[in-house]
């Protein structure tokens, strides 16, 4: 993202605003509490003084390319010009004007750079690099990776500072692995596989506004799929699958098992992630000794190092990773100490701190026994749908009937009800276990300002 500058004569102004407006990729700076111009005023009578002039939410807007009759518009009862206009009038209010030119301030993404700088030396302006204003971090833009984004998952959370890595890709892979263990069933994610087609191609139509999720409905169905086919599950325990790793109902302890190392490594992972961010927001001092840092990454590796170490009987690993997890809370100690008015009261508060260090690694590791506790509720259904099934389809045709009825008000309900559970506790891991240790702070979404031109028709209605 570059902080840039607009400069163009005062008579190019418009001109130079319309064509920043179409091409749609900078964010110019506005002034707060600005009074409305003629168009807002015009524009806040149309609405009934019911929504801010120049509010760019809701209807249709446009911009003509030279100035319209703006009594004309009102008459014509035009709101989508009327609103265009009021939009530019709100960037044109924060333009510094010195004799015969006026500058804008505002940001817009480095490869777009070239990009607008030509349009605006159509208008005879053109675009100054300008520092970033001390203490001001430039706006986010998380881009979509082509057509398969996973960005929702992060801005449904928040937005990340400027400075963070984007974890949009690692963040959407493991919440479809997450929804697989879950929802592991090779004919129920072949549904989901099915239904993320339907939605990639806009059907049906009254869902076409959800159309930028199917990837994460694809993702989902092909991880249930492959989970599916490690259970041995297609639409239940049929028998027509064989079983690759394990069959849930019968081993969940090794499930349980394997869902908390899952997890684990998740979070190992978060950890580093949330490392990197320190050290790009704030350098390496403080990310040394931040609970969200190197201090909790360390306190964690030394924690796993210990427990493996336990439970495979090497005291040496014991020992090494003891030392590991109290030298990161020595650290992460530090760190609050320092953050806090020291003395007796800035102990008390550090001791509160790591209690609550100690207690949420161990609780947020824990809590991926979810993924296994859920598994086993959607193999249950499953299993209980099929037996019953099984149990209708011998006795005569009325049974088959039944067993033909039961299976597939059976499958629907549990499909939908387990899906809803898989989707949402995955969400729950993803935001409060993982993204808790990514973001510290929050950063602002950029939001360039796009107002496409009218169409010719519209146009015409001019001075």
């Amino acid at each position: 993202m570059r902080r840039v500058a607009v400069v163009v004569p005062q008579a190019g102004l418009r001109d130079a605003l319309v064509r920043i407006a179409e091409a749609g990729c900078m964010e110019l700076d506005r002034v707060e509490g600005a009074v409305p111009g003629p168009a807002g005023l015009r524009l806040r009578r149309l609405r009934g003084h019911g929504e801010p002039a120049g509010s760019e939410g809701g209807g249709t807007t446009f911009l003509a390319v030279a100035a319209p009759d703006l009594d004309q518009l009102e008459e014509l009862r035009d709101v989508g010009l009327l609103a265009g206009e009021a939009q530019l009038e709100e960037r044109a209010e924060g333009a510094v004007r010195r004799g015969d030119v006026a500058a804008l301030a505002g940001w817009c993404p480095a490869a777009e750079v070239p990009r607008v700088a030509a349009r605006l030396a159509a208008a005879g302006g053109s675009l100054v690099p300008l520092r970033s204003p001390r203490g001001t971090d430039p706006p986010t833009l998380l881009r979509p990776s082509g057509p398969v984004s996973f960005t929702p998952l992060v801005t449904t959370y928040g937005t990340p500072a400027y400075a963070d890595l984007d974890p949009s890709w690692p963040a959407g892979l493991a919440w479809v692995t997450m929804f697989g263990i879950m929802f592991g069933d090779v004919g129920h994610g072949a549904l989901l596989l099915l239904g993320a087609l339907m939605l990639r191609l806009g059907r049906p139509r009254r869902l076409a506004r959800l159309r930028r999720l199917w990837p994460f409905l694809a993702g989902a169905g092909l991880a249930s799929m492959i989970a599916g086919a490690a259970y041995g599950e297609f639409f239940g325990p049929t028998g027509l699958l064989p079983v690759l790793w394990l069959a849930p109902l019968e081993t969940p302890a090794r499930l349980l098992a394997a869902a908390v190392l899952f997890g684990a490594g998740l979070l190992a992972l978060a950890h580093a992630a949330g490392a990197v961010n320190r050290v790009r927001e704030g350098g390496w001092v403080s990310a040394l000794y931040a609970a969200s840092g190197f201090a909790g990454l360390l306190f964690y590796l030394g924690l796993a190092l210990a427990a493996a170490g336990l439970v495979r009987h090497v005291p040496a690993a014991a020992a090494g990773g003891a030392a590991g997890a109290v030298a990161g809370l020595a650290l992460a100690a530090s760190g609050l100490f320092q953050a806090t008015a020291g003395g007796g009261a800035g102990l008390a508060e550090t001791a509160v701190g790591i209690f609550d260090v100690v207690v949420r690694t161990s609780t947020n590791t824990l809590s991926f026994a979810r993924l296994a506790a859920f598994g086993l509720t959607h193999a249950a259904l499953a299993d209980l749908v099929w037996r019953g099934t099984t149990g209708l389809s011998g006795r005569g045709a009325a049974g088959v009937a039944g067993a033909v009825l039961l299976f597939t008000v059976g499958t629907t309900l549990s499909f939908g009800l387990e899906a809803l559970v898989a989707g949402v506790q995955a969400l729950r891991l993803e935001f409060y276990e993982l993204f808790s240790r990514l973001f510290e702070t929050e950063g602002r979404p950029f939001r360039p300002w796009h107002v496409p031109p009218a169409e010719p028709a519209d146009a015409l209605l001019r001075r």
